[in-house]
């Protein structure tokens, strides 16, 4: 189905229907369905509606301001943008290696950001769908639902995020926006009694991530008809990869694969991001469209995140995470896997590789060191790439000669995924609701397509750049007076 209207010569013949606000997802967004005469969806599409402008407010502001500051874009990523800004402004400061402290730091912070981040958007949004069924109860299929019915489940489900929170609370100050993370290293190491703390509950947070992965695994056996082909479609995949192909989330090199799985590129410095992607921009949402400049914005468009970090490494780096990563790739038959439901056992992999990494760290001595900082010779730019819970996150800073910010550019996970998201939406919406009344039921499904991303959509909207924006003077009774567009050139006129 094409983004274009099929029945563009009669667009008054159709009906729209809008799903508005997108629920159990981070941030504000609608799907807009038009429907003809015999309930045939003709156009589908994604809007992302609330507007946020991060890139801009930060210019003007000292760097080391900027780690703490863009955190502020998200409440449930906020370690993820706290982390990526902090390594772009390592490079300002001239830190190219930090000490081994304040790396492994970083890592326990990010990958204790990983657990909550999984637990929450598995346990508490997602787990409602796949346990009760997309068009079950609304009344509950939610998480006070699954705490009747599941009560276990629900119970491991908020211990993990828990436990996850703890880890970044120790590491970064407190759970939500915390200080820890600083350009050139971290403010803080573990005491023993931290470290301590925490090593008494690893083996138990690693024991019920391993149940998680085969939660997955059993609700995928219960219906592979419907796990392997809702919401289907080939795309190209990006992520960061450690040294040797490794499933790295804090640092690497970007590597990138086709649909059919053979390498697009790999080894790329994130430094050169910008020869990679290009971003688009469409008049009906405020979030931008990447794709691959070498591809083109037609074919060039590739999605991210735990679907295509566990496919896109050659190896995870802990043993019962590699060991669940080999049984995934030997059920796709050693081909990628499409369907957007594969998410779901991605990102419990993940999970229990966190967890995993969390125990090594936690029996690292560094991690109680006093070497926090480094430094060198002072740049003018530098990029910060991580691997965010949802994908690939960019940060990309210049400062001027009074330690100023004079340039930001963010690339989110989310808006690696627009276009992803939107191809999803548009094949639910065909098999799912062509030609049928429309139900609740039938409209969370494409919210169950929406969720399986884990979007962050307040990460998003980030920038209004040259958005189209369109302002109406209305009466009293709602007839329009005037009214005046700006295009994606820049240029005004008067709308159509």
């Amino acid at each position: 189905m094409s983004d274009q209207l099929e029945t563009a010569s009669h667009p008054e013949k159709l009906r729209r229907v809008a799903i508005d606000p997108v629920s159990r997802v981070e941030g504000h967004g609608k799907v807009t369905l038009l429907l003809d005469e015999n309930n045939h969806v003709r156009q589908a599409r994604l809007h992302i509606v609330e507007f946020r402008g991060f890139e801009k407010f930060v210019q003007g502001r000292p760097y080391w301001e900027v780690p703490v500051m863009v955190q502020r874009l998200c409440g449930i990523c906020p370690v993820s943008h706290h982390i990526a800004a902090s390594k772009a402004m390592d490079l300002i400061v001239g830190a190219k290696q930090l000490t081994p402290t304040a790396e492994k730091i970083r890592r326990l912070m990010h990958y204790g950001q990983i657990l909550q981040s999984h637990a929450l958007h598995f346990f508490h949004l997602c787990s409602p769908d796949l346990l009760f069924g997309f068009d079950s109860d609304i009344s509950r299929r939610n998480i006070a639902g699954v705490a009747e019915k599941y009560p276990d489940t629900a119970r491991k489900g908020v211990l993990l995020r828990k436990f996850g929170q703890e880890v970044i609370r120790h590491t970064a100050g407190k759970r939500i926006h915390g200080t820890g993370s600083v350009p050139g290293g971290v403010n803080k190491s573990l005491t023993m009694a931290e470290r301590n703390e925490l090593r008494q509950d690893i083996d138990q947070i690693i024991d019920w991530s391993h149940d998680a992965v085969q939660l997955v695994k059993e609700l995928h056996s219960q219906n592979p008809a419907l796990y392997d082909s809702f919401g289907i479609f080939r795309a190209n995949m990006m992520s960061l990869v450690g040294d040797n192909g490794v499933h790295d989330l804090y640092h690497g090199s970007l590597r990138g694969r086709d649909a059919d799985g053979s390498i697009l590129f790999d080894g790329v410095d994130y430094q050169n991001y910008g020869v990679l992607l290009e971003e688009e921009v469409k008049s009906w949402s405020y979030m931008k469209f990447p794709y691959l400049k070498s591809l083109g914005n037609k074919q060039g468009w590739y999605r991210v995140g735990p679907l295509s970090r566990v496919q896109n490494c050659d190896t995870m780096p802990t043993p019962l995470a590699e060991h669940e990563r080999r049984e995934f790739v030997a059920y796709g038959g050693n081909l990628p896997l499409h369907a957007p439901l594969a998410y779901h056992w991605t990102r419990m992999i993940e999970l229990l590789s966190a967890a995993e990494t969390i125990k090594e760290l936690l029996h690292d001595d560094d991690i109680t060191g006093n070497e926090l900082m480094a430094g060198g010779e002072r740049a003018r730019e530098g990029v910060g790439v991580i691997e965010a819970p949802r994908g690939t996150l960019i940060h990309h800073y210049r400062v001027d000669d009074n330690d100023l910010v004079t340039m930001c550019n963010l690339i989110v996970s989310t808006t690696h995924n627009n276009q992803a998201m939107n191809e999803a939406v548009r094949q639910v919406a065909r098999r799912y609701l062509n030609g049928r009344e429309v139900s609740e039921g039938l409209l969370n499904h494409i919210e169950v397509a929406i969720r399986a991303f884990d979007p962050c959509l307040s990460c998003a909207t980030h920038a209004l750049g040259k958005m189209p924006l369109e302002v109406e003077l209305l009466d009293a009774t709602g007839h329009t007076l005037s009214a005046l567009a700006r295009s994606a050139d820049g240029g005004f006129c008067t709308p159509d």
